[in-house]
């Protein structure tokens, strides 16, 4: 990973998923929430992408959409797009959501690179180790276990960037 060279510098976060329309949007939606409750929305960029085309252009899925804003979390305005090798230039941290997803990102990582590839539960305090399943074919259960994991590993994600940036 980059240093960050002046406080202006923003540090980038992308979440990476299947289609980009449950589960990466939903950890950028609640990341921006953390960032903003820290007073930090100006010091990271965050964005999601899918590894597969299938939903370009297309709002997150209405069941994700209605869980996390149940939470309190705005997935309102985002877009699914594709991961594009530009990503590996622009975060710092790419965040896979299963190991899938790693797979396809260590695949496509460009060996100069200076990102960290990780799976987003690798920052988890409690679910370190797994996978954030895909809730789409699943009832609202799968869309709140989701947001459960998701918050944990936000929060240590958090903890590690405000590490990283001094605070």
């Amino acid at each position: 990973m980059t240093e960050l060279t002046t406080p202006q510098e923003k540090l980038g976060v992308l979440f990476v998923c299947t289609g980009n329309i449950c589960r990466s949007p939903t950890a950028e939606g609640v990341f921006r929430h953390l960032l903003a409750q820290e007073g930090l929305q100006d010091r990271v960029a965050v964005d999601s992408a899918g590894t597969h085309g299938y939903h370009v252009g297309a709002r997150p899925d209405r069941r994700s959409t209605k869980a996390a804003a149940l939470r309190g979390y705005d997935l309102g305005g985002l877009e699914a797009r594709l991961l594009s090798d530009e990503d590996f230039v622009h975060f710092d941290y790419l965040l896979a959501m299963d190991r899938d997803h790693l797979a396809v990102l260590r695949a496509l990582a460009p060996l100069q690179h200076n990102a960290r590839v990780a799976m987003m539960l690798d920052f988890s305090s409690r679910f370190r180790g797994i996978e954030v399943p895909d809730p789409y074919y699943g009832g609202p259960q799968g869309f709140e276990h989701v947001l459960d994991l998701i918050e944990d590993g936000a929060s240590g994600l958090l903890a590690e960037i405000k590490h990283k940036l001094g605070l």
